[in-house]
């Protein structure tokens, strides 16, 4: 079925890409980081939609279990329960805006030389081939990862390693306010350290005087 000299599958594409292209631009313009973080949770379920288009079930789902069920919900409980300063995390956005321009020009640039034009070509877009009953992206996508791209993958989870650690080093900083424990410390502590007996002289309660004691006096 085609529509406007285009096939179906290829009006429902450029409709995903052109909502997908939007919800991203809206990330990085939007004011308000709710806001933005919503129009993250609309790219997410935009790029599923493409992944379907692609046959990639596991892929799709994966995308909306995993970023869109867990960390998108994470992102928002910590956007709304800190106290962020707006002002001041826009003070940096234009001036990093002349050098993230050319860099992004250039990374598109370089994407559309590695894929070439002849892949965009919209009379050349087919339908994808049917697969057998018992074929599992699933399977197709592990055997390709861990043999085709074993090497990049393993790059790649030695990067994600090294932001992590990154992360924490550049958070984990001591503050006066904040309390923390040193296990070192806990392990050589001897109970002359923890425990002082001080002498006291002993108290003798005085009797407090009765009524008939002081009409006497």
């Amino acid at each position: 079925m085609t529509y406007f000299g285009l096939h179906f599958l290829d009006l429902v594409f450029y409709g995903l890409a052109a909502v997908l292209l939007f919800a991203a631009l809206r990330v990085i313009t939007a004011r308000n980081p709710v806001h933005a973080a919503l129009n993250l949770v609309l790219a997410f379920f935009t790029a599923a939609g493409i992944w379907l288009l692609l046959e990639a079930e596991f892929l799709a789902i994966a995308l909306v279990l995993v970023y869109v069920g867990a960390v998108m919900v994470l992102f928002l409980f910590v956007v709304m329960m800190l106290d962020i300063n707006l002002d001041k995390l826009r003070e940096g956005f234009w001036n990093a805006l002349p050098i993230a321009l050319p860099v992004g020009g250039l990374m598109a640039l370089e994407m559309v030389m590695i894929l070439g034009v002849r892949n965009f070509g919209v009379d050349k877009v087919q339908a994808p081939a049917a697969h057998l009953a018992n074929y599992s992206n699933t399977a197709e996508l592990g055997r390709v990862l861990y043999s085709d791209y074993l090497l990049p993958f393993e790059l790649a989870s030695v990067v994600l390693l090294v932001a992590i650690v990154a992360a924490i080093a550049l958070t984990l900083r001591d503050r006066k306010e904040s309390k923390s424990m040193d296990p070192a410390k806990q392990v050589l502590v001897k109970k002359q350290d923890r425990l002082r007996i001080i002498k006291m002289d002993a108290v003798v309660e005085v009797p407090e005087p009765t009524a008939t004691s002081k009409e006497a006096k």
